[in-house]
């Protein structure tokens, strides 16, 4: 990490060996999780949900930060903790990643100097205008005498964007994430639910919010395929608006509340289903065509979006693959404070906020 590249004491990926809660600042709410572990047992002790009005962050960037900021104190608050370290992320678009291959066995020292010798040439930004770190990621597959590196880095007004609205609450950021990673840190204990522990398996998780679909494709733990497609919830509140002439908040409380007419299901949300399976069809195709695999062999549906009733069917029928409902915390035990039919429910909102938390645990 190049300390003199951080105006804050936090990196993307190093290591405070402290409890965390997890926040995730999506478009459409902010969700933390707090975890904690004995032995090699996770134990779920708070989560919390705060809707977020429209527009308030748009394209990930925080457009209102009063109101962000606000959502945040009362997200922590809901959680009802004395816990005030966090784990935050930052969305892909907003971070510049890019894996290198270097000599293996240099000193932290050594490997920073290639690291920002490399960053200038895939930076289009001053080193002095971005956070920068780095992860070493493994031996590199064609050569067991070099290992590949990560590279992270971010404007730094991302960063401080996300860190400020946690301060504004008397929060302290420790570790700053980027969304995908953490999504994918909480993936591995869905992973172990899967036949054989999910090894030598092609698995893409998919993460379907309220304005993206975020498609991350899985191997053995590396990720092999990341992509991005427009499509999200907010067009399932668009045809409820449009088909029952409500306004645009009467449509998104009456998907999240109920009490639609009898032919929702049929009109609005059948038709849904499908164009959704559809976007997952066809994001598979690009993987396909883009890369030497040509299957999968698992989906795993996130977000918001997989809460809908039906979707794992449906996304399954269209792309004759067998599909699930992600569920991070289905290993772990809970406190008495949380409603287990309620947080299974939840549960594929949590991915990134779950992901965020676990950082608090690991080791490296």
């Amino acid at each position: 990490m190049f300390k003199g590249n951080f105006d804050i004491d936090l990196s993307f990926w190093k290591i405070r060996s402290v409890p965390l809660i997890g926040i995730d600042i999506s478009s459409s709410a902010v969700k933390m999780v707090e975890l904690s572990k004995t032995g090699e047992t996770h134990r779920v002790e708070r989560y919390a949900i705060e809707s977020l009005p429209k527009e308030a962050v748009l394209d990930g960037n925080i457009n209102n930060f009063d109101v962000v900021s606000e959502c945040v104190g009362r997200a922590w608050k809901k959680l009802g903790t004395r816990n005030k370290n966090v784990a935050m992320a930052l969305p892909a678009a907003a971070v510049i990643t890019k894996k290198i291959v270097v000599p293996a066995g240099q000193s932290e020292e050594d490997l920073g100097f290639l690291v920002e010798t490399e960053a200038n040439q895939y930076i289009p930004f001053a080193l002095d205008e971005v956070n920068l770190d780095f992860q070493v990621i493994g031996p590199a597959p064609a050569n067991p005498d070099e290992v590949e590196v990560l590279i992270a880095a971010s404007r730094k007004e991302k960063v401080e964007d996300r860190v400020a609205t946690a301060e504004a609450s008397g929060l302290t950021a420790i570790v700053m994430d980027v969304e995908p990673y953490a999504s994918q840190t909480a993936f591995e204990l869905i992973q172990r639910q899967l036949p054989n522990g999910g090894r030598d398996r092609t698995i893409t998780l998919v993460d379907i919010g309220a304005s993206l679909m975020s498609i991350n494709v899985l191997r053995n733990g590396q990720s092999v395929y990341m992509r991005d497609q427009p499509f999200g919830g907010n067009q399932l509140t668009y045809d409820i608006q449009h088909f029952y002439n409500l306004t645009l908040d009467e449509a998104e409380m009456a998907k999240r509340k109920g009490g639609l007419p009898d032919n929702y299901e049929t009109e609005i949300l059948r038709p849904f289903r499908e164009n959704l399976a559809l976007e997952v069809s066809r994001a598979l195709q690009f993987f396909f065509t883009s890369t030497p695999f040509n299957e999968v062999d698992h989906i795993v549906l996130a977000g918001g979006c997989a809460t809908i009733q039906g979707l794992d069917d449906t996304v399954s029928s269209r792309t004759q693959v067998s599909t699930s409902i992600a569920n991070p915390f289905a290993g772990m035990e809970l406190s008495n404070r949380i409603n287990p039919r309620q947080l299974a429910t939840e549960a594929p909102m949590l991915m990134i906020a779950c992901g965020l938390s676990l950082r608090g645990f690991d080791p490296t």
